[in-house]
């Protein structure tokens, strides 16, 4: 990604950072609605879509999620009815069968559900399940979410360890919740007419859409962006086209919000784009407060 500094330089003081940090979202108070545990999640953002959503004129017709992953902002938008439906886009092709299982399959839910509450999980049966070789998109969802909930972090890009010690030494057993997982999906299950799925490119789907004007998209890519590039060890498609994410963007009829790091490369992006920032408060996996930006076209509703 090319960045005139120049240019930047000059121009970085006519757009505010506005700086909300002392703001932080308490995640317990949002309900949790997706199976994963998803590096990056934005749990923390849910209160913010919502304000954004809002904000709009009228209740978009769709709410389009191009870098889907955990999915938890599609779904809070879903049960929550803000758009008239969402659509989920994922090219990872375990997280996709795990949508796919859920929201496209007859049954899938139902039988996912009832794998996971069923399945006795130890060290034995994850190793075995997880080095079985690829089978149909059910039991490839359900290797997924073994293998999501077992996972540090829930990383399930190449290399990722599993879980040694987890809380109170309970290893593996630490995040898996097979009651609640089961819960999740049936939940999910039941609002399906309202949830799309689609496995493919987000860049595509994004070309697809940008001309209605009743579309809106939340664009939340790996974050690959600036120097810290964390979104590399995190996920399997981390390489994406900033320059031409943010080009699309502006072509968009309806609204968007993005979600990026506070890096420089990007704030420098958002003002070649003339797109306005807000620095907003998040609280990671660890409990520490960070600061991502928040990018569109008009944040004043951000309060």
């Amino acid at each position: 990604m090319k960045v005139d500094s120049l240019k930047t330089n000059e121009l970085l003081w006519q757009i505010p950072i506005w700086d909300d940090a002392a703001r932080v979202v308490n995640v317990a108070s949002v309900p949790q609605r997706s199976p994963f545990r998803y590096p990056g999640g934005k749990t923390w953002l849910v209160p913010r879509i919502r304000q954004w959503l809002a904000s709009l004129p009228m209740k978009p017709a769709k709410f389009v999620e191009p870098f889907a992953g955990g999915a938890i902002v599609s779904l809070t938008v879903a049960f929550e009815q803000l758009a008239n439906s969402a659509i989920l886009v994922e090219r990872d092709e375990q997280v996709a069968a795990v949508w796919q299982t859920i929201v496209n399959t007859q049954d899938g839910a139902e039988w996912l559900a009832n794998r996971i509450s069923t399945f006795h999980l130890t060290p034995e049966s994850a190793n075995t399940l997880l080095s079985s070789p690829a089978r149909p998109t059910k039991e490839k969802a359900f290797q997924t979410i073994v293998q999501n909930r077992i996972s540090h972090g829930g990383i399930l890009a190449p290399g990722a360890g599993v879980l040694k010690h987890g809380e109170n030494g309970k290893g593996i057993l630490s995040r898996w919740y097979p009651e609640t997982l089961k819960k999740r999906i049936l939940d999910i299950a039941s609002i399906r007419e309202r949830i799309r799925f689609i496995k493919g490119d987000g860049f595509e789907i994004i070309r697809k859409n940008a001309h209605y004007d009743n579309v809106v998209f939340f664009i939340d890519p790996p974050y690959t962006a600036s120097t810290k590039r964390a979104g590399t060890r995190l996920y399997k498609y981390h390489q994406v086209d900033h320059e031409e994410l943010f080009r699309l963007a502006g072509k968009i009829r309806g609204d968007f919000l993005m979600t990026y790091d506070d890096a420089e490369e990007v704030r420098a992006l958002a003002v070649k784009h003339r797109f306005e920032t807000r620095l907003v408060a998040m609280s990671n996996t660890h409990h520490a407060t960070m600061n991502e930006l928040l990018i569109g076209r008009n944040l004043d509703w951000v309060k």
